[in-house]
């Protein structure tokens, strides 16, 4: 029993990690997601998105899609991340 616990628990890590990268690389593919993307939006990702994981792409569009059912916290990171990654594009022409 322990044991099955212990993958179950892996497992559902795994999925919270890729979730939350997921929600932090909304903007762009290239960003690493951040801690604080990760707490902030795990929750969301997984209530949210849920059927969407392990599939990168597909949980960003969903995230995207929702962002107006994220939780205030996750809110805020998701509108940071984008103008960081508006103003890396600005810079970048």
């Amino acid at each position: 029993m322990r044991l099955l616990n212990g993958r179950l628990f892996k497992t559902t890590a795994s999925l919270l990690a890729v979730a939350a990268s997921a929600i932090a690389l909304q903007t762009s593919p290239s960003l690493a997601f951040s801690s604080e993307a990760q707490q902030m939006c795990t929750g969301d990702a997984m209530r949210l998105c849920s059927s969407e994981i392990p599939d990168i792409p597909r949980v960003r569009a969903c995230m995207v899609r929702n962002k107006a059912n994220v939780s205030p916290g996750c809110r805020a990171v998701m509108d940071r991340e984008a103008t960081a990654s508006r103003k890396r594009e600005a810079a970048a022409q």
